[in-house]
């Protein structure tokens, strides 16, 4: 029988803003960006919120939501830009205590992980024992509460975890996962979502019992093989896509892209460049991090009226250079864009491959310089914070606060 703990950061972002500012504590925080006065009135900028502590969801204020709307919900609340070089440092401290607890850990996201804990019982004792432990060292090497769900799968230790927020614990005894799961809705079960939950409705479904009550023969039917493994999963077993593998198997990153939404929408050709030049640089340090070449970039431009547009080229050979990926966005943008103000411009990097260990002899001095100097830039910025170095081109970007990252 596996032992699965998910591990779930509390408001992650808000949490750790509270350690730089305590006096945050309790209020209603927003992260995503901050707001400005104009024309005797508090305005939220373009963008949605990237988190919301407990307090500001008690006015029904959730991530992804627009500023906007987060503003007139919550006119009290704090609104803040992040710090995301603070929230990856915590992640990393995270996962540090994670890998001193078991080697098969998994990161889901900066902010939750799985930890296959199958076997540990004679190092950290029963799994109530261990994630009591785990919970109290998160507690005291970070500062920042965390929800823990335990059980024998992913799935039901995902629906535990969010049964045991905010700052709690909850183990699953085995044998008793479907009884858990039975009262529960049907958008409980992870991969179910608004559109098959719509589906579910007119067939008569609205707990995961009903669902269990159909039987497996009619999902099938009705819904194909993701039919049969959400029947599966009223047991509470792993089932479907990415849980059809074991903990730490996880397929590697098929893209990483960084994109940003203007608070006004430009023409301006020379701070479009700058800003393609900066989230160039992003995309690059987070290449070279993970330690991918990339062998496409991918140009993305959304327009006043909304209409976006992206356009994607091969590059001749896999590159983590900031001007190659420079280089190559703005050739597509010099081709594509018509002149009209940009609402939001976004770079990508996907056909990802991992880097040799050691640089082709025939890559060239010059390029293997350039490794070298960007290399050392991503040294101080893992210490100051990305914008401790910049290359010329970027200088003149407009990133903070709007700026979102992605990672498929």
């Amino acid at each position: 029988m596996s032992t699965i703990f998910l591990v779930d950061m509390d408001a992650f972002f808000v949490s750790v803003e509270e350690l730089y500012d305590p006096s945050l504590k309790g209020k209603p925080v927003v992260v995503g960006g901050e707001l400005e006065w104009r024309e005797g009135r508090w305005v939220a900028p373009r963008g949605v919120a990237a988190a919301a502590s407990y307090a500001a969801r008690r006015y029904g204020i959730h991530s992804a939501m627009p500023l906007a709307q987060a503003l007139r919900l919550c006119p009290q609340a704090v609104f803040l830009p992040g710090h995301h070089d603070r929230y990856r440092e915590h992640s990393e401290k995270i996962q540090e205590i994670f890998g001193s607890f078991t080697p098969r850990f998994e990161m889901v996201s900066v902010d939750e992980g799985y930890l296959d804990m199958t076997g540990t019982e004679r190092l950290w004792g029963q799994p109530l024992k261990a994630a009591a432990l785990l919970h109290e060292r998160v507690r005291c090497q970070t500062g920042l509460p965390c929800s823990i769900g335990v059980a024998g799968s992913r799935l039901v230790a995902k629906v535990a975890c969010e049964l045991a927020k905010p700052n709690g614990v909850l183990a699953v005894v085995p044998g008793q996962e479907a009884r858990l799961l039975a009262p529960l809705p049907v958008r409980r079960i992870p991969g179910i979502g608004k559109t098959t939950e719509k589906r579910l409705r007119q067939l008569g479904v609205k707990t995961v019992a009903d669902l269990a009550a159909i039987g497996g023969g009619m999902l099938e039917e009705v819904f194909g093989a993701s039919g049969a493994a959400m029947f599966r999963k009223t047991a509470g077993e792993d089932a479907g896509g990415w849980y059809d593998t074991a903990v730490g198997e996880a397929e590697d990153a098929k893209s990483i892209s960084h994109e940003t939404t203007f608070d006004i929408d430009t023409a301006d050709g020379q701070k479009l460049q700058a800003t393609l030049s900066e989230l160039s640089q992003m995309v690059a340090h987070r290449l070279r991090e993970q330690n991918f070449f990339a062998r496409t970039v991918t140009l993305k431009l959304r327009y006043s009226d909304f209409r976006t547009i992206t356009r994607a080229q091969t590059l001749p050979a896999p590159t983590d250079l900031d001007g190659d990926l420079f280089r190559t966005a703005m050739a597509l943008f010099t081709a594509h864009w018509n002149g009209s103000a940009v609402r939001l411009v976004g770079v990508r990097a996907s056909g990802l491959e991992r880097r040799p260990g050691q640089m082709d002899l025939l890559d060239g001095e010059r390029r293997q310089k350039w490794h070298k100097a960007l290399e050392a830039a991503d040294r101080v910025r893992g210490r100051f914070g990305f914008d401790a170095v910049q290359l010329a081109g970027g200088m003149a970007g407009s990133r903070k606060p709007k700026s979102t990252t992605g990672e498929e």
